[in-house]
């Protein structure tokens, strides 16, 4: 029975990482893979933790699978430092030729491939959508994971057209809770509410801390852009904009059903995403005092009353 390793970013208790192994799993059956019947799945949960995600790459690689499935950049790189001979499929990572997880997007060329979550650029259209729905807006804290290649990506493509929107920036790192809460309290201190607001950039330890910076932003009522949606459909954040993520498990699926039949990730390019969405939350717009213009409603994918 050929197996599958799966290094997860999220802990094992979290719903959103619940819902997107399933989609993985999902993907699998319609193409005939059952786990446990002709196929056996090998679970790890890293919490984002970066000890674990080099802890539990190592335990799957022990394990001889035929295929490892990793969630985000920081598990690619620790399946990467593990092997660089068993099959890896990754589900969304950012800039993975800049991260040298792979050799071009078209030709992989090593024992990895997978699926971008978004080009960098994707930070111009947080930046866009904070600006159309609070005009004000002056001063925006980013919170940015420095430890990962794509914190420092996506901080530079905000700052990059931060000038020509006319606002400052503030990043501030996602590493534990009491940094978070302090950092955020202070810029919300300094700056005040009235022109201030919060991008929250796509990161693990970022998606793991949602429900204590979705509170910060509430309590210091920050008008907040997240990249992902589980910040805005569970935990009550304002707006998102980013891709389908499920989407992106589906399609990994294919990928690891091409490894197990034979192809090899060297020869199989890296796919952008093809299904974006926005979400806006009218009721935590309320809550804030904001009327979220009719231009944003219409584009959204979902709006949640």
């Amino acid at each position: 029975m050929p197996r599958v390793g799966v290094l997860m970013s999220a802990p094992e208790d979290d719903w959103e990482g619940r819902a997107r192994i399933s989609a993985f799993r999902q993907g699998l059956q319609k193409l005939g893979w059952t786990d446990g019947q002709n196929i056996q799945l090998e679970v790890r949960w890293s919490g984002g933790n970066h000890a674990l995600d080099q802890k539990f790459a190592a335990e799957l690689v022990a394990l001889s699978p035929d295929v490892i499935l990793a969630t985000a950049s920081p598990t690619v790189a620790a399946l990467q430092a593990a092997t660089r001979t068993v099959p890896i499929v990754f589900a969304h990572a950012v800039d993975p030729v800049g991260a040298g997880f792979v050799d071009s997007l078209a030709r992989p060329g090593g024992n990895a491939t997978g699926f971008v979550l978004f080009e960098y650029g994707i930070g111009a259209k947080w930046l866009e959508l904070l600006k159309e729905i609070t005009p004000s807006v002056a001063r925006v804290a980013v919170l940015r994971d420095p430890v990962i290649a794509a914190g420092t990506g996506q901080f530079g493509a905000i700052q990059s057209v931060a000038p020509s929107m006319g606002v400052e920036l503030s990043p501030v790192n996602v590493r534990d809770a009491s940094e978070i809460e302090r950092a955020v309290s202070t810029f919300a201190g300094s700056y005040g509410s009235s022109n201030s607001g919060l991008i929250v950039t796509a990161a693990p330890l970022a998606l793991f801390h949602r429900d204590l910076i979705v509170r910060l932003a509430a309590r210091h009522k920050l008008c907040a852009v997240y990249a992902l949606r589980p910040f805005v459909t569970a935990g009550g954040g304002l707006t998102s904009y980013g891709p389908d993520i499920a989407d992106q498990y589906r399609r990994a699926a294919g990928y690891v059903d091409r490894v197990l039949k034979g192809e090899k990730p060297a020869d199989l390019p890296v796919q952008a995403p093809t299904k974006f969405e926005m979400v806006v939350n009218i009721k935590t717009a309320k809550a804030l005092g904001i009327t979220v213009p009719s231009s944003v409603l219409a584009r959204a994918d979902e709006v949640i009353e």
